[in-house]
């Protein structure tokens, strides 16, 4: 399905502001039954990227999505939002309160989140793991904000990463873990927030390889610049005009999505350990676009 701009409602929830005028043709994927039964549990799904994957993975059919967020109001809004946005849908939306720097809260959550849906006989088979945050250039950094982007973005991933994973071996789910990477992991890293996404790019791997053997299929997607709130929020006017890449624009979250439907779907289970990279051509065919002060 081609579209020349994304519904007010949704540019509205995502921005809180008013709706970005779009000048490029985006191509969206439409309703469709790629991930009929599937049931997904999403980090950092309130806004963004994690939103609207959420948003196309109802469209795929999936059964239910689960996000999560730091913050309830802020949940229970994406909730309500999804709700609306998928009425004529048939998949049900959870939310549960996480925070991915408190690994030691994970099993207890992620308990609640099994109760929220045994009721309709659900099991998870996939994990977006979407959830993180900017952090300092190397020259400034404090070790606190070291601390907090390293627990959020590679930390946090790992652990519940290694929860969700036991989970499914033990109930012989086959299914995929996603870890929204990031097209920084191709450059050499001179900040924290680039440093974690190296780090998420190798486990990728790792995890890769420990968990084919029991039919789990574990891959990345690695966005460029991507007109989202963590992006944009001290702009005014955000405008997809982008000219520090080779595209000249930043990428909309919702191709991000359509890429991440593919990926956990049973369209791509001989990609096996990939990062498909997003980029615009920013670290893939030029590395110009970015400087490095000290």
């Amino acid at each position: 399905m081609a579209i020349k701009k994304i519904l007010k409602q949704g540019l509205k929830f995502v921005f809180g502001k008013r709706p970005i005028q779009l000048t490029a043709q985006i191509t969206q994927l439409g309703a469709s039954e790629l991930l009929k039964d599937r049931v997904a549990l999403i980090t950092g799904g309130t806004s963004g990227i994690g939103y609207v994957i959420a948003d196309a993975m109802l469209r795929a059919g999936a059964a239910a999505v689960v996000i999560t967020g730091r913050d309830e109001e802020r949940c229970r809004n994406a909730v309500n939002s999804l709700l609306v946005a998928s009425s004529d849908r048939q998949g049900k939306v959870f939310y549960q309160v996480l925070d991915n720097r408190k690994v030691g809260t994970f099993e207890a959550n992620f308990s609640e989140i099994q109760n929220k849906l045994s009721g309709g006989g659900m099991e998870i088979s996939i994990l977006v793991n979407n959830a993180g945050i900017q952090g300092s250039q190397f020259g400034v950094a404090k070790e606190e904000d070291y601390d907090n982007v390293m627990d959020t973005n590679l930390k946090g991933v790992f652990f519940l990463s290694q929860l969700v994973a036991r989970y499914m071996v033990d109930n012989h789910i086959e299914g995929n873990i996603l870890n929204i990477a990031s097209a920084s992991s191709l450059r050499p890293a001179a900040s924290v927030y680039t440093l974690s996404k190296v780090g998420i790019k190798e486990f990728t791997l790792g995890m890769a390889k420990s968990l084919i053997s029991h039919g789990i299929v574990v891959n990345g997607l690695a966005p460029g610049p991507t007109i989202t709130p963590m992006l944009v929020k001290q702009a005014k006017e955000p405008n997809l005009a982008f000219g520090h890449n080779p595209l000249g624009r930043f990428a909309m979250p919702e191709e991000i999505a359509n890429m991440a439907v593919i990926l956990t779907s049973n369209m791509s289970r001989t990609i096996v350990g990939s990062i498909v990279y997003m980029t615009g051509g920013g670290g893939t065919i030029t590395y110009e676009d970015v400087q490095y002060p000290f």
